[in-house]
């Protein structure tokens, strides 16, 4: 679907009136600095209840709202629309747990982890908790081939010396990576829940058991619903229309954001870091809902804390000011940015195509 002062970061100034707990700060005269008065200044980082009040009513309303279809439809083929709805509503609850993670929502820390560990663990299905350290590392780090997860070498190649010494399957992958792309999402979903379990095997990882707990529920629930209600064919289409769907439009939802963009040494300071490594996406209210605000991918690096309304508004200060400094300020169409987000998978998997 990438990914926060709800997270602790080592190099964010704190965005609440309630500071947060950083390490390092960027100096009071950096560039970020600069903007980061300027955004205060506006207002944008004061909380929006009403709205997120609002958005998560409808999107609550959703998910009952399929699942009530589920049990009308059940006894025909319709509900495999019903299927790809929940897919839907599913990407949205997603969308509104990242939120949640950022602490956008909720001031403080024990309201946002209660609300995201019932968005992401009950009603979706997997950890908040792995998810919030795998994104932590996201926003920290951002398409650093080292230090951000999102671009490690897995299935998909992001960075051309991952892709050498590929072979077999992986090979083959690598070579046609770009044609997969879009075919691969449909796993993405069942990825999620494989690397949540994964790390819930893990020692260390915060409230585990809770975390465990919460997920077996959903779990549970899940396989009752389609086991109890529709036929054992009805139930597997319904499993793979649901999920396929649900892990298309996450992907499709994060995929513009970074991909594609360049790859950091490390060195850059806060604002470069996280500007020249983002792409905001156009597009009206529509695009907004349906990104959940993520197409303001360069807001929402700058400044993880702002709630997802204020994104809009911040984005023509954010694009002057890194026009003032001479910083560059990437925003293309969001069929613009898959393309070129495919243009770079291709150009990964050249090398292994030559070799052939």
């Amino acid at each position: 679907m990438s990914s926060a002062a709800a997270i602790e970061f080592t190099d964010l100034p704190p965005a609440d009136p309630e500071p947060l707990i950083v390490a390092t700060l960027p100096a009071a005269g950096s560039d970020f600095a600069a903007l980061n008065r300027r955004v205060i200044r506006a207002g944008l980082l004061d909380r929006r209840p009403a709205y997120y009040a609002v958005r998560m009513i409808v999107v609550a309303s959703m998910l009952t709202a399929g699942w009530v279809a589920f049990y009308l439809f059940s006894s025909s083929w319709w509900t495999l629309a019903v299927a790809a709805f929940l897919g839907i509503a599913f990407s949205q609850v997603a969308l509104v747990a990242h939120d949640l993670a950022h602490r956008q929502v909720f001031r403080t820390k024990k309201p946002s982890e209660r609300a995201g560990r019932i968005a992401a663990n009950i009603a979706v299905g997997m950890s908040y908790g792995w998810w919030m350290d795998k994104h932590t590392r996201h926003h920290n780090n951002p398409n650093h081939d080292d230090l951000d997860p999102d671009v490690a070498p897995e299935v998909l190649v992001w960075a051309s010396e991952s892709a050498w010494g590929r072979r077999g399957l992986k090979g083959f992958i690598t070579r046609h990576q770009a044609g997969l792309f879009f075919p691969l999402l449909t796993l993405l979903s069942i990825d999620l829940r494989v690397s949540s379990i994964k790390a819930l095997r893990v020692p260390g990882m915060k409230r585990r058991g809770l975390e465990a707990a919460l997920m077996g529920l959903h779990l549970v629930a899940y396989v009752a619903a389609l086991l109890l209600i529709l036929s054992p064919w009805q139930a597997l289409a319904f499993f793979l229309v649901h999920h396929a769907v649900f892990g298309v439009y996450l992907g499709m939802t994060f995929a513009p954001n970074h991909k594609g963009m360049p790859h950091p040494e490390g060195t850059e300071d806060y604002l470069r870091k996280q500007v020249l490594t983002s792409r905001n996406v156009t597009g009206g209210w529509l695009t907004d809902a349906a990104l959940g605000g993520l197409n303001y991918q360069i807001e929402h690096h700058l400044f993880p804390a702002m709630p997802t309304p204020n994104l809009r508004r911040a984005q023509p200060m954010v694009e002057a000011y890194c026009q003032e400094i001479g910083v560059a300020y990437e925003q293309t169409s969001l069929i613009q940015s898959y393309r070129q987000a495919l243009r770079h998978l291709h150009e990964i998997g050249a090398p292994l195509r030559e070799k052939r």
